[in-house]
């Protein structure tokens, strides 16, 4: 009994630290350390990915992460009881105000449109997950997991690479990081595979050459 009772408090433990290393936060700064590492984007500046690169992290980690502790601070709110479905609208729209003066500013340096889409597919997939938050609970964690995958699929059309093997490593991520999120009671599967569901397709409709020509001529 004891070593179930061990066994079960790890699988929490091993759960709750994996949520926390997939935060959505970071998946747009992740994004684009990727793009200068991994692209052709690399012969880019030193100064020009440092001035985008902390663009992007001041942006969508330092400034949503900062104005939610104040809201948990001011309200008593503990880390848990945001869970909860009607206590995260205000945590939503302070990020999403965050992602806008994200666009903005990027909008403002002329970056291009690939890159600038990514943070706008990030803000359409959480203005989406704000409006079926009035009824269904979706899970922000894999909507991140299924944008990193639409984004895989979009820059391999648009850079004419083949991303077999990333998408098996981010779709054997975004696996375990479902089952933890499961783990942990704070959604269901449906909740989940919703979620994953509408981070694919945003970052789809956004990043990918077929189908951004609407969004190309909103960044610009």
């Amino acid at each position: 009994m004891e070593e179930h009772i061990i066994e079960d408090k790890t699988l929490i433990r091993t759960a709750k630290v994996i949520s926390v290393v997939f935060t959505p936060f970071s998946i747009p700064f992740l994004a684009f350390l990727a793009l200068f590492i991994f692209s052709y984007l690399r012969i880019m500046p030193l100064q020009y990915k440092l001035i985008v690169l902390g663009v992007v992290y001041c942006f969508t980690i330092l400034m949503p992460t900062l104005t939610i502790f104040i809201f948990r601070k001011v309200n008593g709110f503990s880390p848990g009881e945001l869970v909860e479905r009607k206590k995260r609208y205000v945590p939503f729209i302070l990020t999403i105000t965050s992602y806008i003066f994200c666009l903005l500013m990027m909008h403002r340096l002329n970056i291009p449109w690939y890159m600038t889409g990514i943070i706008l597919s990030v803000l359409v997939m959480m203005i989406i997950c704000v409006i079926v938050n009035l009824k269904w609970k979706l899970s922000e964690h894999m909507a991140g997991a299924g944008a990193v995958i639409g984004g895989l699929v979009a820059f391999s059309a648009l850079f004419s690479y083949n991303p077999v093997w990333w998408l098996c490593l981010f779709i054997l991520v975004a696996g375990i990081l479902g089952t933890a999120r499961i783990i942990l009671q704070h959604h269901t599967l449906g909740e989940v595979m919703g979620g994953f569901a509408v981070g694919l397709i945003c970052s789809l409709l956004v990043l990918h050459p077929l189908s951004n020509i609407l969004f190309r001529i909103f960044l610009f």
